[in-house]
């Protein structure tokens, strides 16, 4: 009778160990998003440094954008508003789109010839802006 009340009993303790270690992991497996189709929405930062800010409109100015030239540079403060980051990209965007829109297909990406949509990106990355 002892052996088989303490088989029973580890039987159980053993059962409810196995049961308490997958449980943590069932539980983020519920939690976590499947990866397929969900894209991780990525936050702008509220400011950009003007130091990035002067070197992502150089990358655009050297990429042909007349839009980024017309810009003036930041100066005399420390951060510019992740506004002004955000609309020289897009300005950008919008030009370099516009002026590539005869190129085919196999020479574009987002529209735009590859080069320049590098350096849309490349200048984002430098202000540490996702979406613009």
């Amino acid at each position: 009778m002892h052996r088989t009340l303490r088989n029973a009993l580890a039987t159980v303790l053993v059962t409810g160990a196995l049961t308490a270690a997958a449980a943590p992991t069932a539980v983020a497996a519920e939690s976590t998003p499947s990866a397929a189709g969900v894209q991780t929405e990525l936050r702008n930062p509220r400011t950009i440094k003007v130091a990035d800010y002067n070197k992502a409109r150089s990358t655009l100015i050297n990429a042909g954008s007349r839009t980024a030239a017309k810009s003036h540079p930041a100066h005399g403060t420390k951060d510019v508003p992740v506004s002004h980051g955000t609309s020289l990209l897009a300005e950008a965007r919008d030009e370099f789109r516009a002026a590539d829109r005869n190129l085919p297909a196999g020479q574009k990406k987002s529209d735009m010839s590859i080069p320049h949509y590098n350096a849309v990106h490349s200048a984002a990355r430098t202000m540490g802006i996702d979406r613009w």
